[in-house]
């Protein structure tokens, strides 16, 4: 089940990612007219807040959950690479 919310999530996630990226390029940014009566209208900030700020919060989750799974490992867990090279003679 646990997998099964997980993937619906990620799908909305992407959904809300994609409209983040469109949206300024959907609506004509110097034109109050195309934006007026959109969820967060009349003004231009309220409308890209609420459209876009979902998808920029998924995109920072993501990231975030990505760089604690695959960052930087524990310090000593690898090999010290100029301690592997030949001595210098």
């Amino acid at each position: 089940m646990r997998k099964v919310l997980l993937a619906f999530g990620f799908i909305v996630g992407l959904y809300l990612f994609g409209r983040a990226v469109v949206e300024p390029f959907v609506i004509n940014l110097s034109d109050p007219s195309t934006y007026r009566h959109d969820w967060g209208g009349p003004s231009l900030i309220g409308v890209l807040a609420v459209h876009c700020g979902p998808g920029l919060v998924f995109g920072a989750a993501v990231v975030t959950a990505l760089v604690r799974r695959y960052g930087r490992p524990p310090a000593g867990s690898r090999p010290d690479p100029v301690s592997d090279r030949p001595a210098a003679r």
